[in-house]
């Protein structure tokens, strides 16, 4: 049986999970508290971090080599283009979420307002708590633009570049942190993604402490 090492509220375990889903490849989930640095789990993956994906008897890290990795072990359903032109877009937007997003949104809230709990590392920082709230609505703005000359966010069809994209706001949604009001389209899109089947296990979790807001797993929020 393959087995993802996984947090619920890592975006980056969240976009391998629904990639796995996507593609119907069952795996067994293993919640980790990596921060913990078991040495188990640094044996398998020495710079710590989630997720983890075991397949037979071998180990794979870093979030976007696996999804990469796992598109061209099954092919179909596509979750990349075929032109690189258009190959690049998708890496690109996986980028800009996975990193800029990460590090002026998703660090500056979930980190404060779930991990620093969770983690016992103090009270959250409300400075970051603001340049994240600020940051967002310029993330926003920007995924709307796109969706205004797309029907998803890296072209036509559907990615992992839209995977990446709602994992993060998935978790922040966890924690009612999006305001899906500031954009229609982006709200149409994020309603589009939440429907597919690929996101139920997303939405069945549940974090100790976090209770889930009541919109979360409406499909019609």
């Amino acid at each position: 049986m393959n087995r993802l090492y996984h947090f619920p509220l890592s975006p980056f375990s969240r976009k391998v999970r629904l990639v796995l889903a996507e593609k119907r490849i069952e795996v067994e989930l293993v919640e980790e508290r990596y921060w913990e640095q078991d040495a188990d789990f640094m044996r398998r993956n020495p710079a710590g971090k989630v997720p983890v994906l075991k397949m037979g008897n071998k180990f794979y890290t870093e979030s976007q080599a696996i999804c990469e990795f796992l598109e061209e072990l099954h092919p179909t359903p596509a979750l990349m283009p075929k032109g690189a032109e258009a190959r690049y877009e998708v890496r690109r937007i996986v980028g800009w979420f996975d990193d800029k997003f990460y590090n002026e949104v998703t660090c500056k809230l979930l980190g404060e307002r779930v991990f620093r709990k969770v983690k016992g590392t103090g009270y959250p920082d409300s400075t970051n708590v603001k340049a994240g709230a600020k940051a967002i609505k310029y993330h926003l703005d920007y995924m709307a633009w796109l969706l205004e000359k797309r029907r998803w966010l890296a072209g036509n069809d559907l990615t992992i570049a839209d995977f990446a994209a709602a994992a993060h706001l998935s978790c922040l949604d966890y924690i009612s942190d999006v305001d899906w009001n500031r954009s229609e389209i982006v709200k149409d899109w994020y309603a589009k993604i939440k429907s597919r089947p690929a996101f139920r296990s997303i939405l069945a979790d549940q974090l100790p402490g976090f209770p889930q807001p009541s919109h979360y797993s409406d499909l019609d929020f």
